[in-house]
């Protein structure tokens, strides 16, 4: 099973992505010099694939830059890729995100809910910003982040130019967004709004343990002691 040939199909021929911007969005954790190769005994003969391949056929799937509508767009495949492969089986996202576009971000989380599988989300580094929400959206009691993980939560930020009639259009839109990303925090973290508007009013850092606390993630990932 070629897993990226397959995920490449599904993504254009299904979902209608751009092929190119497929292949260069894969490419970030595809073959490169630096890309350490495994080789997989199967039944019939030895396969070679590039490690990035080999944990998706495990269903974990990476989001380690900033969120645009291309990246959006192939994480939000590879969602529908997995769930149409096994709908029982969880799915596990990896983030280390600085954030990004909002409505990118809300594509990729309105996936995570309305899909059959669990989603899982483990912070590796930083999740921040729309990072964050993504973060907590995973499913409850499945959600973590490393010890030395930070995440931060703020209010969503714009720019608005032109006519005054159409920066109160825009001022209008982020406060809605504003607003439904506090109710996403909240009701994912068991926070009430009042609570997470004013945590979120300048950059709020926190520590892995403090972000438990917060109700963003459910455990901080520690390495079992031997006995």
């Amino acid at each position: 099973m070629d897993i990226k040939k397959e995920f490449r199909d599904f993504s254009v021929k299904h979902l209608g992505n751009n092929g190119l911007v497929t292949d260069q969005y894969m490419g970030m954790y595809g073959p490169t010099n630096l890309t350490p190769y495994i080789m997989e005994e199967r039944r019939l003969n030895v396969a070679q694939m590039d490690v990035f391949s080999r944990l998706m056929m495990d269903r974990i799937i990476f989001l380690g830059t900033g969120i645009d509508d291309q990246v959006a767009n192939i994480v939000t495949a590879q969602l529908l890729f997995l769930e149409s492969a096994d709908p029982s089986k969880d799915i596990q996202i990896y983030i280390n995100s600085p954030g990004g576009s909002v409505y990118a971000g809300l594509g990729i989380y309105d996936t995570m809910q309305i899909i059959k599988p669990d989603v899982a989300t483990i912070c590796t580094g930083m999740a921040a910003s729309m990072g964050a929400v993504l973060l907590v959206a995973g499913e409850k009691g499945k959600r973590s982040a490393l010890k030395h993980s930070r995440v931060m939560i703020h209010q969503p930020s714009g720019g608005a130019q032109g006519v005054a009639s159409d920066m109160e259009i825009n001022l209008r839109e982020m406060l809605k967004l504003k607003q439904e990303l506090y109710d996403i925090i909240a009701h994912h973290s068991g926070q009430t709004y009042e609570w997470v508007e004013k945590s979120s009013d300048r950059d709020y850092w926190m520590t892995s343990e403090e972000a438990k606390s917060f109700g963003m993630v459910d455990e901080v990932l520690q390495r079992a002691e031997k006995k």
